[in-house]
């Protein structure tokens, strides 16, 4: 109640011309009071009409007041900025141009403070105080301030709508109803609301279950990457190990397996960040969602929530959770260079040794959504080119061993890597995880993926064989 009364004094003491407390107070013959220099501005600017008028009553006066300063009232002035009330904002409680403003209040307006569903009209504290004191108003229905009432009036019956037509999906009045939706399926506002409600709550839930499923898939990719980590370190230490015995004949060998390690344990991790990611930009995706259907399930005027529920979007399938397969690929390179230590007398005789890194992919399946477009199925795109030591004997390279055209017998040296029999060659890159690529061709061309094992390919490439004259990028 003291905060009422500041406000009032403010009010009262404050200048209509410049809504500030009065400086210097002159009182014109009318009896309203103002600022001596605002008044003063004020009658310049009619100084040519030789007419002066108040600019609250509009009472004329001739010849132009002479102004004296009203002693008494500059005395309460400054009695009153000694209460500290004029460390108050001026507009502490008018209305902005974002505020909703009081639609009672004549003078400068004040903000509302709340809005009437009954009365479709908006107060401020002021003026609502007699719906809280007078019986008349026990029934009539208070919501947060609002500059959409007029929206709840029906705009050819000029009455409020208080019911919803679930035939044709959209709020009515009362004359609506006997009306052009006389015979419709027709409910009150408030039921349909509730009704609705139910449905948002258990939206809410399925989305709060899907970030609390998505932020455990989080955890666990969390856990596999450091499962990772320490399978990628164990292979390196067995492997350094092995090598050990070997010093004298391996010391190469040593360090091509410890770097095939480390790269494929940083593939790894790479594709265990990105489903991570994923997952994390789905999990804010997700609040987002559940913030705006947080907010809407607030909002109390009916009719304002059926009219902004249509506009969801559906909730989106929940894929199904991650699957991790346990770590036997880090293991294989420990049994690989176990078997080869026992052999690799016999094997350094015959050819060059086979080591490398099977089965290395990470099994952590997160389903993804299926590619129908050039630009998604760019994201795994892998530039290609050709391997003259497979290349048979046919088949001319060139544009840096990115087309294959069949010509006449080509002079290229011996290599046991050669095909000999078809018309084939295969690529150099090797190829894991999701690739795609893009061939131009003419003629017949056949490609596919070779799952052959070599120490410096690693696992696969593409293979191509051909009926052809011309193999492009």
């Amino acid at each position: 109640m003291a905060q009422k009364g500041v406000q009032l004094d403010r009010e009262t003491f404050s200048c209509s011309i410049c809504l500030d407390l009065l400086k210097d107070p002159v009182t014109i013959n009318c009896g309203h009071s103002y600022c001596m220099n605002c008044i003063k501005s004020h009658w310049d600017e009619e100084d040519r009409k030789y007419s002066y008028s108040c600019p609250q009553c509009r009472q004329s006066f001739t010849p132009r007041p002479v102004l004296l300063k009203n002693t008494m009232l500059a005395a309460l002035v400054e009695e009153l900025k000694k209460t500290g009330l004029q460390a108050a904002p001026a507009d502490h409680c008018y209305a902005g141009a974002e505020d909703v403003a009081c639609d009672v209040c004549t003078r400068r307006k004040l903000k509302a403070i709340k809005s009437c569903l009954v009365c479709l009209v908006s107060y401020c504290e002021k003026h609502l105080q007699p719906h809280f004191e007078s019986p008349a108003f026990e029934k009539h229905k208070l919501v947060e301030p609002s500059k959409k009432l007029q929206e709840n009036i029906c705009s050819r019956h000029d009455e409020v709508m208080k019911l919803f037509c679930r035939t044709d999906q959209q709020c009515i009045c009362s004359l609506c109803s006997v009306d052009e939706h006389k015979g419709h399926d027709t409910v009150s506002a408030a039921a349909e609301r509730t009704e609705r409600q139910k449905k948002l709550e258990g939206s809410r839930q399925t989305i709060q279950q899907r970030i609390q499923d998505r932020e455990k898939d989080v955890k666990l990719l969390q856990q596999q990457a450091e499962a990772i980590d320490r399978a990628a370190d164990k292979a390196v230490e067995d492997s350094e190990k092995i090598f050990t015995e070997l010093i004298r004949l391996l010391e190469i060998r040593s360090s091509d397996v410890e770097q095939q390690v480390r790269s494929q344990q940083k593939r790894e991790e790479s594709r265990v960040k990105e489903l991570q990611e994923e997952l994390e930009q789905e999990i804010t995706e997700l609040k987002r969602e559940d913030a705006e259907l947080e907010k809407l399930s607030h909002t109390e005027d009916h009719s304002q929530f059926l009219h902004n529920y249509p506009s969801l979007s559906p909730l989106s399938q929940s894929a199904s959770s991650i699957h991790i397969c346990p770590l036997s690929c880090f293991e294989d390179v420990t049994a690989a260079l176990s078997e080869v230590r026992d052999k690799l007398q016999d094997v350094l005789r015959e050819k060059r040794t086979k080591v490398s890194l099977t089965g290395t992919e990470v099994d952590v399946l997160l389903p993804q959504p299926e590619r129908k477009t050039r630009a998604g199925f760019l994201k795994y795109s892998l530039e290609i080119t050709l391997d003259p030591n497979t290349a048979f004997t046919k088949l001319l390279l060139s544009e840096g061993n990115r087309k294959a055209t069949v010509m006449s017998q080509q002079s290229y040296s011996s290599h046991p890597d050669r095909f000999t029999g078809w018309l084939q060659v295969l690529s150099r890159e090797s190829l894991t995880g999701r690739c795609y690529w893009e061939v131009e061709r003419r003629g017949r061309v056949y490609v596919a993926v070779d799952t052959r094992i070599s120490a410096e390919q690693g696992v696969g490439g593409m293979f191509i064989w051909t009926e052809m004259t011309n193999l492009g990028r």
